[in-house]
């Protein structure tokens, strides 16, 4: 007991160090960014590659790992017990991405004249598709914006698609998901199962810096997480590949267009709690906000590991593609009515097209993980799942 005491202090101890760096990062950390961080992730990046192993695996293939369904079982077990302890009935959030900065309309603009290699599944045809984009933190709790670890989520729901999808319980939608930083959190789902065991003691950093612990992964997070200025001012990447018609296998990405940074107002003192979605309201009032989507086609296997989400795809000879414009108008988003649908929505990448198969062993966890709990949240809310068709209206629109 007292050991775990001891535990609980040191890392209580580093948690209130990050927030205090959070108050001064965007003093220093622009300049450092430019200067340091590209190198400094090339350098880590070497360092991870250099310990994969070769499975002589072909682009676009899979390779499940020993005991995947158990860990999938233990990670949906953890995260369960999480949602019990920590909501009462009604306040239930999502365990991950969990705080929710806002819930915007826009659409989706697939580009005419792609590459043929580029033209499956949703990117076949130039179109203008409606969506819902979900912008939220990290979670699995809800603190105040400048106490949150420095990461980002987008969920991207594109309505009105058609064709057969790869779950039954949408039939309209395709579904994108992205962080703030290039790689994932965890390397693999074996790594997955060790983080929601820490943060279900309560020692979430212990899975990074303590014994076994997963250095390198912390050094890719702690070089991309910083403190943020706006959700519609940051990069995301989907980290973890998808099939791009049979054979191919991409990374996507949502690069924001012509967004400067913001001030955060009252730093170094202690912002408005949520000034993340606050910002984001500034904005969509007054003007309408865009990013560009990428899309990046696995070029090496090795390099380019389906099975593995630490590692960054960096290769010259398969650069990132504009493919998309993502176009979120001016809009009003920030009421109760429109918060509240957020968690009516259930965004899950295996909503998707056969074309664009979530790929790799994340993505396969993903499948049974996001669906189980997403029952267990709207079970647990009394709000039942919704297929949304981008017609919702809650407030008229700004005139």
């Amino acid at each position: 007991m007292f050991a775990l005491r001891a535990l609980r202090a040191l890392h209580d101890f580093f948690v209130g160090a990050m927030h205090i760096e959070r108050r001064i990062d965007p003093f220093f950390r622009p300049f450092v960014d430019a200067i340091a961080r590209e190198p400094l992730t090339r350098l880590v990046q070497a360092l991870i590659g250099a310990g994969l192993p070769d499975h002589q695996l072909g682009l676009a293939e899979e390779q499940p790992m020993e005991g995947e369904d158990e860990l999938i079982a233990d990670i949906i077990a953890n995260m369960s017990q999480y949602l019990r302890t920590h909501y009462d009935a009604g306040t239930a959030q999502r365990a991950g991405n969990t705080k929710t900065h806002g819930v915007v309309r826009g659409e989706l603009v697939i580009h005419d004249g792609l590459p043929e290699n580029l033209r499956n599944g949703i990117f076949e045809q130039p179109r203008r598709y409606p969506v819902w984009v979900r912008f939220s933190g990290p979670g699995p709790g809800l603190p105040p914006d400048i106490e949150d670890v420095g990461v980002l989520s987008i969920g991207v729901k594109v309505m009105g698609v058609p064709g057969p999808k790869l779950l039954d319980d949408e039939r309209l939608t395709q579904d994108f998901t992205g962080i703030s930083t290039p790689v994932f959190t965890t390397p693999d789902l074996r790594a997955n199962a060790k983080l929601q065991a820490a943060v279900g003691r309560g020692l979430p950093l212990f899975y990074f810096i303590g014994l076994g612990g997963h250095f390198l992964d912390a050094l890719m997070q702690a070089l991309w997480s910083r403190t943020q200025t706006s959700p519609l001012e940051t990069e995301y990447w989907g980290c973890v590949p998808y099939l791009l018609g049979e054979g191919q296998a991409m990374q996507y990405r949502f690069r924001p267009v012509g967004a400067a940074r913001s001030r955060i107002p009252g730093l170094p003192g202690r912002p408005s709690d949520n000034y993340l979605r606050e910002a984001m309201a500034r904005t969509l009032t007054a003007q309408p906000a865009r990013f560009e989507m990428l899309l990046q086609l696995q070029s090496d296997p090795r390099r380019m590991p389906i099975e593995n989400a630490s590692v960054r795809w960096d290769a010259p000879d398969s650069p990132p593609v504009v493919v998309a414009t993502l176009e979120l108008p001016s809009q009003r988003f920030d009421t109760d009515a429109q918060l509240a649908f957020a968690s009516r929505l259930s965004i899950n990448p295996w909503h998707c097209l056969p074309a664009h198969r979530p790929l790799g062993n994340q993505n396969r966890g993903r499948l049974k993980i996001y669906q189980a709990l997403s029952l267990l949240r709207q079970h647990m809310n009394d709000t039942p799942h919704v297929e949304p068709d981008g017609s919702e209206t809650f407030d008229p629109p700004l005139s």
